[in-house]
């Protein structure tokens, strides 16, 4: 993932003001990220850890990861409009590895366009709620271990950029 060099010193971003987030990377839209915000606030009350942007051993790479504390994995896609949702069909590559598959999206996007094989998230940048739960379908041991691994390394490596944004851990997640 590539990552913007950090504003030097520290500094707020002349249009924010606000102090660069080390894992933004352009990429999402507006909407998106507010739906990433609101759903990783829900899945924290629930109890889950949340790691955005998660490369997959796949090579794919989850919108949101949650981990439970019993090592139940939910990997969560996120889809801000109509289009967004038919543009891409990767979203079954998923489901190879998690427990469960929801659709994330917000409560401008009809409901009924996301299939039954995964649940339903609406969320905004506030919090989120869902609206249909997703079937559970328990992966192999050594798929679990392999994106377990892959969640703690980034969460490791993403918790050093922050301390240590000038480091050498800096945009390697």
């Amino acid at each position: 993932m590539n990552v913007p060099p950090p504003i030097a010193s520290g500094a707020a971003s002349p249009a924010t003001g606000r102090a660069p987030s080390p894992l933004s990377d352009g990429r999402q839209s507006p909407a998106a990220l507010a739906i990433a915000r609101g759903t990783a606030r829900y899945l924290h009350a629930l109890g889950y850890c949340v790691v955005s942007e998660l490369p997959l051993p796949s090579g794919r790479r989850a919108d949101l990861v949650a981990l439970g504390g019993d090592g139940e994995i939910i990997i969560v896609e996120i889809k801000s409009s109509v289009a967004d949702f038919r543009a891409d069909q990767k979203w079954m590559d998923y489901r190879h590895h998690c427990d469960r598959l929801f659709f994330a999206t917000h409560a401008g996007v009809p409901c009924n366009i996301f299939p039954a094989e995964a649940g339903l998230i609406v969320a905004d940048a506030f919090g989120a709620a869902i609206i249909c739960e997703a079937p559970e379908q328990r992966i192999p041991a050594a798929t679990r271990k392999s994106v377990m691994l892959r969640f703690a390394h980034a969460a490791a490596l993403r918790l050093q950029a922050i301390a240590d944004p000038q480091g050498p851990c800096n945009g390697q997640f």
